[in-house]
């Protein structure tokens, strides 16, 4: 597990999140969105070679056009008698790691949606990239022992209230074949402490943050505080909400939650024209929010 966590390159995060933000804006009314979504298809396309599956879903709020990009690679773990055995068939459970790649500006007075900036570097610029950049590491390092399949989801729409993850869970029935579902958004902003808030859904997703909290201890990742946060109901803005309320053990991670306090300052340019990639004041954060998603992420495809 350890050494897929070394892997993981920042420069690489720091790249994806620079050619994101040069799309001028993901908002999906805005001709910078379809740019995002070609790079992102792009950048997962050029790993198919190692089993990834790209497929994507379209679906729309209001008349505006929405595309959910998803990847998943398959379980497929011989026997550690080092003897040549089949592999295992496909799996029937999947962890999804999902990140919303879209982007808004309206705290900004007479944004435009359809033409004005909303570059989106903390908000969720840090998610993507590290999505795509977990997808590389997953690739050149543990895709032979996984028992369960990963699906790594770039969701849109987040920025209207979860309207594309809230779509894609709509489009789920029982029984469910996720297992867990875990979230990342806003994690590249705190000049003065490497916090990070977990949210949980439901008390069916109980399990799931004592395992993200048991992983920050276990690999030594230090996030310090990791807070965890009941979310109560679907007002809390995030991809997660729509799956923990479906039933599905589900967490958020990312950077705060509600007020400011003694850890956090409060973060004064997302969802607005400056939230830019100068403002990702904390990329140890960043890193640590990266390794300690892909842990967890990794711990229950590796299970049983």
């Amino acid at each position: 597990m350890l050494s897929a966590l070394t892997f993981i390159d920042p420069n690489r995060m720091n790249d994806h999140l620079n050619v994101l933000t040069g799309f001028v804006s993901r908002d999906p009314r805005h001709p910078g969105h379809a740019k995002a979504v070609a790079y992102i298809k792009e950048q997962l396309g050029a790993l198919a070679y190692y089993g990834w599956n790209i497929e994507s879903q379209k679906t729309s709020y209001q008349g505006i056009p929405l595309e959910n990009v998803f990847a998943s690679i398959e379980g497929s773990t011989a026997a550690s008698s080092g003897s040549a055995t089949p592999r295992l068939p496909p799996s029937t459970t999947s962890v999804i790691v999902s990140a919303h790649y879209d982007s808004v500006a309206n705290r900004t007075p007479g944004w435009r949606p359809a033409l004005d900036p909303a570059p989106g570097a903390d908000d969720n610029g840090t998610g993507t990239a590290a999505l795509l950049e977990f997808a590389r590491v997953i690739s050149i390092t543990t895709r032979e022992q996984l028992r369960s399949r990963i699906v790594l989801a770039f969701f849109d729409g987040e920025e209207l209230f979860f309207k594309g993850s809230g779509a894609y869970v709509a489009t789920l029935t029982k029984p469910y074949r996720y297992k867990a579902a875990l979230n990342l958004d806003m994690v590249g902003f705190n000049p003065i402490a490497d916090r990070l808030d977990l949210l949980w859904y439901t008390n069916t997703s109980a399990g799931l943050r004592d395992r993200v909290l048991a992983a920050n201890d276990r690999y030594g990742i230090g996030v310090a505080p990791l807070n965890a946060q009941f979310a109560a109901d679907g007002n809390t803005i995030m991809d997660a909400a729509p799956f923990g309320l479906a039933g599905i053990p589900s967490i958020a991670i990312c950077q705060r939650y509600g007020e400011n306090d003694a850890t956090f300052p409060g973060n004064y340019t997302f969802h607005t024209v400056g939230d830019t990639p100068d403002k990702i004041t904390n990329k140890r954060l960043w890193l640590k929010a990266a390794k300690l998603t892909l842990a967890t992420a990794l711990e229950l495809a590796r299970a049983n």
